[in-house]
C-alpha cells in the first residue's frame, strides 16, 4: 500500500533525511521518501503491515523532529 502524507512544520533537511533513513529500516517497508522542500512523505508499505509501520514512522518522526505533525 502507498500513501502520501504532509509533514507539517517540518524545519530541517539533514532530520528528513534521518527520518527517511530509519524508517526505511522498518520491517514491511517497501519503500519511503522523505522530501524537505515539498515537506511530504511517500511511503509504500505491505499491506498486512501499514498500520504498525505508520504508528513507528510517526514515533520515529516524532524522536527527530517533537514538532512535526503528520497528516
Amino acid at each position: 500500500m502507498k500513501r502520501r502524507f504532509t509533514l507539517e512544520n517540518l524545519g530541517c533537511a539533514n532530520c528528513a533525511t534521518k527520518m527517511e533513513d530509519s524508517i526505511s529500516k522498518l520491517d514491511g517497508v517497501n519503500s519511503v521518501v522523505v522530501n524537505f522542500m515539498t515537506t511530504k512523505m511517500i511511503l509504500d508499505v505491505e499491506d498486512d503491515k501499514f498500520d504498525d509501520v505508520l504508528k513507528k514512522s510517526v514515533e520515529i518522526i516524532k524522536s527527530i523532529e517533537p514538532y512535526v505533525e503528520v497528516k
